[in-house]
């Protein structure tokens, strides 16, 4: 029976990366998955997010830029194409090389720091003394490891619809919303947050009819309000996505049509028929196959494992981090946790301040935040401030032709601390950056507004907010 320091249960961005965490600090450590590449005959390391997640979705995305730019884009720039085709099959080709060859990488990393990598399911059985056992089930074959400290990364799955099934060839999750090697006439989508609409960009921008039916009457509830109502726009005024919001889904039936029967927001019954149907109403924690009963680990009524602020459960030296336990589903957070939790196996003092995680949506414009929204402040009486500053006037956003969207920052009206940023616009995946290290090192608005920006950058919308918050804006 093989014993180890360390043992992670999952191979996502937490699992692996705790891994490889945990061995650089001098534990003998494993990492056991159970992940399969798209053809199903060879393991892939790298969870939800770099096989069927945040990856492959980032690569779809690309490609249908390119492909709408050339037909609506190039023109302006001087650039006269041919008859533009586009071959959704390569696309999905170019996406999967991707990711074969990060998970690849993955397997290197851990050969590089001496992980050992097992392949299979895991589950508690007990405890040996100071080392917990767990089985290894390799689709039957079955091992026993110990481990003296149990990292659990187990991730999350889809969150199902009742009234349907997924069976990825209508009715797809966010796995066959990446596998499409045709374009459907027609697309649904259920669910507006951030799998529905970068899938719905994704169909829409190479020839879909796109339809997006959401239950809540608010869209981007998470967002600040601002951003979100601008968002809306760009995504259905310009770029022609149908966004049905307070919608209540009452029938799905699925044959050589899916047919979803609902009702609008104004309580009017609607039928809509589909070429296909994604569901991407959120997800749910992973903890199925875990046994996790038989050794008392603790689940609350919502299914997510009970941590503490350290990622520490009721066990003693069992861990949980990522999508499994409290807090946003979010890959760099379980990355985060991960390190973390290693590092606090070797007796380190790690920090993880929620309020500085980053939220990014790779939409055209793409959307980013940290921090708190105006809604949020406004509620808990906070005072504040707030500055904005537009791409529309900005020399770097004109020459890219992407001169739209918004950056706001919110500052405590007595101290400018900096309380959060908000963005929507070309790149800002990349800007929100120097927000979440501002408010790491509790920087004032004055702070990023005396600090020199690179001229001309997208940068410096952020440096234009930051003067508007303290009524100074030279652009604006």
């Amino acid at each position: 029976m093989s014993q180890f320091d360390v043992v992670v249960i999952g191979a996502g961005p937490g699992g692996y990366v705790a891994a490889i965490r945990a061995a650089q600090l001098g534990f003998k450590t494993a990492c056991i998955d159970a992940g399969v590449n798209k053809a199903g005959d060879a393991p892939a390391l790298g969870g939800t997010c770099l096989n069927v997640g945040c990856i492959p979705s980032k690569a779809l995305l690309q490609s249908s830029e390119h492909f709408h730019a050339a037909q609506h884009d190039f023109a302006e720039h001087g650039i006269t194409v041919g008859n533009v085709q586009f071959d959704a099959a390569k696309m999905i080709e170019r996406k999967d090389a991707i990711v074969t060859k990060l998970t690849g990488g993955i397997k290197f990393l851990f050969q590089k720091n001496k992980v050992t990598s097992l392949f299979g399911t895991a589950s508690f059985v007990g405890k040996n003394g100071d080392f917990w056992q767990l089985e290894v089930d390799d689709k039957g074959a079955k091992t026993t490891v110990e481990g003296k400290h149990i990292i659990v990364a187990t991730g999350s799955t889809p969150r199902a619809l009742p009234l349907v099934d997924i069976d990825n060839v209508n009715v797809l999750d966010n796995e066959g919303a990446l596998n499409l090697t045709q374009v459907p006439a027609k697309l649904g989508v259920i669910g507006a947050g951030v799998i529905g609409l970068e899938m719905g960009s994704v169909w829409k921008r190479v020839g879909a009819e796109v339809t997006i039916l959401e239950a809540s009457s608010v869209f981007l509830g998470a967002a600040d309000q601002q951003i979100a109502k601008e968002a809306f726009k760009y995504f259905t005024r310009e770029q022609g996505l149908n966004i049905q919001l307070g919608v209540k889904l009452n029938k799905i039936t699925s044959g050589s049509k899916v047919v979803v029967e609902y009702n609008n927001a104004k309580g009017e019954a609607q039928t809509a028929e589909f070429d296909k149907l994604i569901v991407a109403i959120g997800r749910v924690p992973n903890t199925h196959g875990l046994n996790a009963e038989a050794v008392g680990l603790q689940k609350d009524e919502r299914g997510f494992i009970v941590v503490d602020g350290e990622c520490r459960t009721n066990l003693p030296n069992v861990w949980a981090i990522g999508d499994v336990v409290r807090g946003p589903m979010l890959a760099h957070k379980a990355s985060d946790e991960g390190v973390a939790v290693a590092e606090r196996i070797a007796g380190q003092k790690p920090h993880l301040d929620f309020n500085t995680i980053p939220w990014v949506i790779y939409t055209d414009p793409e959307i980013a935040w940290v921090g708190k929204t105006e809604e949020q402040l406004k509620a808990e009486g906070v005072d504040y401030k707030k500055g904005t500053s537009g791409f529309a006037a900005n020399g770097r956003a004109l020459g890219l032709g992407k001169a739209k969207g918004t950056v706001k920052i919110l500052a405590d009206a007595k101290t400018d601390r900096i309380l959060g940023v908000h963005m929507i616009g070309p790149m800002v995946s990349e800007l929100i950056s120097e927000g979440v290290v501002g408010m790491e090192f509790c920087a004032s608005s004055e702070d990023i507004a005396r600090i020199v920006h690179a001229h001309p950058t997208l940068s410096e919308v952020v440096h234009e907010a930051a003067l508007a918050a303290d009524k100074r804006a030279l652009h604006g």
